[in-house]
């Protein structure tokens, strides 16, 4: 499988007719090791044979074999009656920073507050 896909690659990279030593290189330079016997059946078998009428005839047999369904839908919801229990969130408690007095956002004294009384 390795070869037809190093086979495919070559053609998509503009070598109409790839060779053996073509893919060979191709499979070295990502450190795969081609298996002789299995690259010399492939290219024997793709011999003279254009790639478009090959895929062709793949999607038709793919056809044929058919792909399984979709699987089907989801089971639907358990339908229970329980009700779901609310997980109550904690609430942290902030600290309150004291600051050392003389620090009030609205400019008024140490009293807080401002100019509001």
């Amino acid at each position: 499988m390795k070869h037809m896909a190093v086979y495919l690659l070559c053609v998509l990279g503009g070598k109409e007719n790839p060779t053996k030593d073509d893919i060979a290189a191709a499979m070295g330079a990502v450190g795969l090791e081609t298996d002789d016997a299995r690259l010399t059946a492939l290219l024997e078998a793709l011999e003279g044979k254009e790639l478009g009428e090959l895929l062709e005839s793949g999607k038709e047999l793919l056809a044929k074999i058919g792909g399984g369904g979709g699987g089907g839908g989801g089971g639907g919801g358990g339908g229970g009656d329980a009700p779901e229990e609310e997980k109550e969130e904690e609430k942290e408690e902030e600290e309150e920073m004291d600051l050392g007095g003389g620090m009030d956002m609205f400019g008024g004294d140490d009293a807080g507050g401002g100019d509001f009384k």
